[in-house]
């Protein structure tokens, strides 16, 4: 058990007793000569009489007679009221100080202290403290935790930006410090747009995003993040517009890409009708809701025979250059102009993935950079409808790496869709 009263400290200090009503002229004349300490007020009751007040001097003013104090401020003060010095103990308790300052208290010398820790789901108790150990090494990029304190259930729920996720933190990553880049990314995203999420995990993009009208494609490695995925589709009541996959993801972006042989042979295509034309449904309602004009592309009769001029320019999105970069609240090494830069009002929902995707979110920032090569050669202008997706990579630059060099070799892995990095 903790003796709270080991980390008592006891300050012997001056104070002046002066009349209640002259506190803010006085505090003004003693400024720097107060006592100055987080969350203690320099000024309290005085015990002895309700009209006058203790103000309590700065630890530097040791002496009785005030030489510590300026003789300009100090005349200024007797001028202004008759002034008497009196002592004053003051005791900063356990719950005065930071858990950094009673950590290292308590630990040995030489042991760490925590930089930071977050706490997920409201509990007025908190029923499990763990801490994160060594680097992540393992396949599906989840940290390992030892159990400091309280029960070893790591289930538990967390809500994001009005939705609502469950996870088991031993199975899964999670990070609640990424909300505001959840939904700086999300923002982006309008309703009825097809979104693919390369590396989903339990849905801190895709949830949202389809919570938004969008139909999202979702893949991650580890089948407890698509498990978990999947409640939180059921959870948010979004599960008609998330199509969830357990695949490597470069095998995941190129069998959404390819036209099947027949109509219908993905493991996931009944899922994804009914997805399509559920969120086809709503993005319509929620547009209309909010007044936005809704494009919807149909199928021409006859459009099939196009030139190969004519292809491209029809599926390459008018952005300058393929790779621009963002760093916090993202910023373009290219600016936009006009109208022409403006995307489509709508997604062409009548479209499967592998004729028409908006988004690609690619957010495993130690290794996305090497999946951007997925993107060669997997898109047929002769499928395509519409501008080409935007690729979202996230990635970490090291402290050998500039901005460039990532752009570069973003650039060398691929050439059809635009890509917008996000350092980290």
């Amino acid at each position: 058990m903790l003796d709270e009263s080991k980390f008592d400290v006891n300050f012997k200090l001056l104070a002046l007793r002066i009349p209640r009503e002259l506190c803010k002229t006085a505090t003004r004349l003693l400024n720097g000569y107060l006592l100055d300490k987080p969350r203690v007020k320099p000024i309290t009751e005085d015990p002895t009489s309700e009209k006058t007040r203790y103000m309590i001097l700065s630890e530097k003013v040791q002496n009785p007679d005030l030489s510590d104090i300026p003789s300009q401020k100090l005349d200024e003060l007797k001028k202004l009221c008759e002034i008497e010095v009196v002592p004053y103990s003051l005791t900063l308790g356990y719950s005065y100080w930071t858990a950094d300052h009673i950590l290292k208290q308590i630990l040995p010398l030489g042991v760490e202290v925590p930089s930071s820790f977050e706490t997920i789901k409201n509990y007025p108790r908190i029923k499990t403290v763990v801490n994160k150990v060594g680097t992540i090494t393992n396949e599906f990029r989840v940290p390992k935790f030892e159990i400091l304190a309280g029960e070893s259930d790591m289930v538990t729920e967390v809500k994001q930006y009005g939705a609502t996720f469950k996870l088991d933190y031993s199975l899964v990553y999670w990070n609640s410090r990424l909300e505001h880049e959840h939904i700086r990314l999300v923002s982006q995203f309008r309703p009825g747009e097809t979104i693919c999420d390369m590396f989903a995990g339990i849905g801190p993009f895709a949830i949202p995003a389809a919570q938004k009208g969008c139909l999202v494609y979702a893949n991650d490695l580890n089948p407890d993040s698509i498990h978990y995925l999947k409640i939180n589709a059921k959870i948010n009541k979004v599960d008609d517009c998330v199509v969830a996959y357990n695949m490597d993801a470069r095998k995941f972006i190129s069998h959404l890409m390819a036209k099947p042989i027949c109509a219908i042979d993905l493991e996931s295509d009944n899922s994804m009708v009914k997805a399509r034309d559920t969120c086809s449904t709503k993005a319509i309602d929620d547009a209309k809701a909010e007044g936005t004009e809704f494009v919807r592309e149909k199928a021409v009769a006859g459009n099939d025979v196009k030139s190969e001029a004519e292809d491209v320019q029809n599926s390459t999105r008018t952005i300058d250059g393929s790779v621009v970069a963002e760093s916090g609240n993202a910023h373009s090494g290219t600016k936009k102009k006009g109208n022409a830069h403006k995307r489509m009002k709508g997604s062409i929902l009548q479209a499967k993935p592998w004729e028409h995707v908006d988004h690609v979110i690619m957010n495993l920032p130690a290794s996305a950079l090497q999946f951007l090569d997925a993107f060669r050669a997997i898109i047929s202008r002769k499928n395509w409808r519409g501008p080409l997706p935007l690729v979202h990579c996230y990635c970490f630059i090291r402290a050998n790496e500039t901005q460039e060099f990532i752009i570069s070799s973003a650039t060398s892995m691929t050439f059809s869709p635009t890509i917008i990095l996000t350092f980290t």
